[in-house]
């Protein structure tokens, strides 16, 4: 089946912008900027990626693969990052969760045999993975932050009880993780009665067998299931220190 989607088809689509654009100037929103900017943006790093890929699929090139699957994580972790400011290193920290949760999910079918060690497969695996933990970590930062605050006091008459910092926060880690994995989950639940995902939809728009689109989403709802528990659970434990003082003392 060939997709004919030629420059013609994308101005027509473009179209649909302005209908975002009108919504925003009317209803006074003030995301006027911020929609030209992001729609600018979407198209230059789009046409920039998909001549790298073209140019990686080619080579075929593992050491190119894996430096391809290093920049996705370092510029998930650098998203990651931004949403809490009290967290320290929160670049590092979210390098090592997202970098985890990747590694491991990828190793993982790899060696099963679901996909192959070669750029088609491994870079847009590696793209869906880091960008469902970056979601789910980010959930989990906010989270610290708005329950460390909210729970403060809880937490201080915990610790002057001679608890340790993990046990007196040990609440709000687990309520942390259930809130970055929840849409996920939710997603998980949904999948095929609310949503056709953007596997199943892309292989079926390209006129694969929809039998066989639902086997690779099964395995992609697995992978994205595993990735973002891995990622949630390793940057709150990760990050949940920075919450306290040398002194164990809180902070917030």
């Amino acid at each position: 089946m060939n997709l004919a989607v030629n420059n013609l088809s994308l101005l027509f689509s473009g179209l649909m912008v302005v209908v975002a654009l009108g919504i925003s100037y009317k209803e006074k929103l003030g995301f006027t900027k911020e929609i030209i900017v992001g729609v600018i943006r979407a198209i230059i790093q789009l046409v920039c990626v998909g001549y790298l890929l073209k140019y990686i699929f080619q080579v075929n090139n593992q050491l190119l693969t894996i430096a391809m699957a290093i920049i996705i994580v370092i510029n998930a972790s650098a998203n990651a990052k931004k949403r809490s400011k009290q967290i320290k290193n929160g670049f590092l920290l979210s390098f090592i969760a997202i970098g985890c949760s990747t590694g491991v999910t990828i190793s993982l079918l790899v060696l099963s045999g679901s996909i192959k060690f070669i750029p088609s497969q491994i870079i847009p695996i590696s793209g869906m993975i880091a960008s469902n933990s970056m979601v789910a970590i980010g959930l989990c930062y906010r989270s610290l932050d708005s329950l460390f605050h909210d729970q403060r006091q809880a937490i201080l008459e915990k610790l002057s009880l001679g608890a340790d910092i993990k046990l007196a926060s040990l609440p709000i880690l687990r309520q942390s993780i259930r809130t970055g994995m929840s849409p996920t989950i939710d997603s998980a639940k949904t999948v095929g009665i609310v949503s056709l995902p953007g596997m199943m939809s892309g292989l079926i728009f390209a006129g694969v067998d929809p039998v066989h689109a639902i086997k690779y989403q099964i395995m992609v709802t697995f992978m994205l299931l595993s990735a973002t528990s891995i990622g949630s659970i390793i940057a709150t434990y990760l990050a949940y220190k920075s919450y306290y003082n040398e002194q164990k003392q809180l902070i917030i």
